[in-house]
């Protein structure tokens, strides 16, 4: 091997030592991210369905034959408007014999006041007399007794006839007191008035029943007789959604029940009006859980007018804000890895060139990103991936950065989103 042929292999060893050196000393290229303060939104998607606070089932009392109905779905109704009419031929016939009744009652009872009363005090006053002269008669027969004038049996006789005569008087006392407000007579007319007004009262009822109408302003939604159908007791005829305030009812998931609260804000949005959303919030949060689906109901009410595209039972989608930072310094939940979560976990930064590990207390959370409450200031630079290890060096490559996903109609720039549990 002659000298250039050494040299020339001394320098390729060298060159291959040193292009061996500065590769395994080259620091990485890792994704990073810069810590700024940016708004922080969270919200809750789930679906819900449009329910009125008030829907009741329209029905009849009595069994009839439907003479007309005055209504069709959809329509409008105000409050004592006549939905169905029932035949009432048999019950007017009804109530015309128990005014009848009541008439009759009344007047014998007034008979009763007027002639009766006084024909039943003649005959008290007649007795009364027969029975003073009864007595005066056997006074005197007695002292004609007593003087020998007549015999005892004529005394026996005076005394049979003031007997009878007292019976008499007694009899037309006790006819006078029957007569009386208070007697036997007296009350039974009264009582015979008061049975056919209850007659009277029931086959009015029964009339008035004949006569299905609005409990309230309400729409009708659905309409179950046509004229003509024999309808029963306990057969719902119509159905009506009461005008009350709109209430919107979903469901959401037993795991983000602890961000639901009362009075929290949402959006509201139809499928087939996906471009009119409206406000809503909050108003009821059921205190049990459903089993069988493993969520909790929650409704809302409109913040503002109902919308004119909304109907009952219309499914919607609802975007419910349950956490808000107007400016935090927020860091995406993949550099925190599997330390998510709790209320503390550790970050790795690139400082100088080199990774170092920070200790931060998180607060609010979505499923993409964390809010930073200490441990963090705005310019570091902190990394989105598990490797490499704490002190190896590093490159921060913050080309790609971190995009927050906007929330549905926000402008650019706005809160994250927290899409869960539809």
């Amino acid at each position: 091997m002659n000298r250039r042929t050494l040299l020339l292999l001394v320098l390729a060893a060298s060159s291959g030592a040193a292009a061996f050196a500065w590769y395994t000393m080259r620091a990485p290229a890792v994704a990073a991210m810069v810590v700024h303060s940016q708004p922080l939104v969270r919200t809750l998607l789930f679906s819900a369905r449009v329910a009125s606070t008030s829907r009741v089932e329209i029905g009849a009392t009595l069994t009839g034959r439907v003479a007309q109905v005055n209504v069709a779905e959809g329509a409008r109704v105000k409050r004592g408007d006549i939905l169905v009419q029932l035949e009432s031929d048999e019950l007017q016939a009804a109530l015309a014999q128990a005014q009848a009744g009541v008439r009759q009652a009344q007047a014998k009872l007034a008979a009763l006041q007027s002639s009766g009363r006084s024909a039943v005090q003649a005959n008290l006053e007649q007795a009364e007399s027969v029975l003073l002269a009864a007595k005066k008669d056997l006074a005197r027969t007695q002292e004609l007794v007593a003087r020998n004038f007549v015999s005892a049996a004529r005394l026996d006789e005076s005394q049979r006839a003031a007997a009878v005569a007292t019976a008499q008087r007694d009899a037309a006392l006790g006819q006078l007191q029957a007569n009386a407000r208070q007697g036997a007579d007296w009350v039974g007319a009264q009582a015979q008035v008061a049975q056919a007004q209850a007659t009277l009262a029931s086959a009015q009822a029964r009339l008035e029943q004949a006569t299905l109408t609005a409990p309230a302003d309400a729409r009708v939604l659905l309409r179950g007789v046509e004229p003509g159908q024999i309808v029963q007791p306990g057969r719902a005829l119509l159905t009506l959604a009461l005008d009350s305030p709109v209430q919107l009812v979903g469901q959401v998931d037993e795991r983000y029940m602890a961000q639901v609260q009362l009075g929290q804000k949402a959006v509201m949005r139809a499928d087939a009006f996906a471009q009119q959303p409206f406000d809503a919030k909050v108003q009821f949060i059921a205190p049990v859980v459903d089993a069988q689906r493993g969520a909790v109901e929650v409704k809302l009410i409109l913040s503002g007018p109902v919308p004119d595209f909304l109907r009952e039972d219309m499914t919607l989608s609802v975007e419910l804000v349950t956490g808000q930072r107007d400016q935090a310094l927020v860091v995406p939940a993949q550099a925190l890895g599997a330390q998510a979560g709790g209320t503390t976990a550790s970050v790795r930064l690139a400082q100088e060139g080199r990774v170092v590990a920070r200790s931060v207390r998180l607060g609010l959370r979505t499923l993409d990103a964390v809010e930073v409450l200490d441990g963090l200031a705005a310019g570091d630079v902190i990394l989105l991936s598990p490797t490499p290890a704490v002190g190896q060096r590093v490159k921060a490559d913050t080309r790609a950065g971190f995009a927050t996903p906007k929330r549905a109609g926000d402008d650019a720039g706005a809160a994250m989103s927290n899409a869960m549990g539809r």
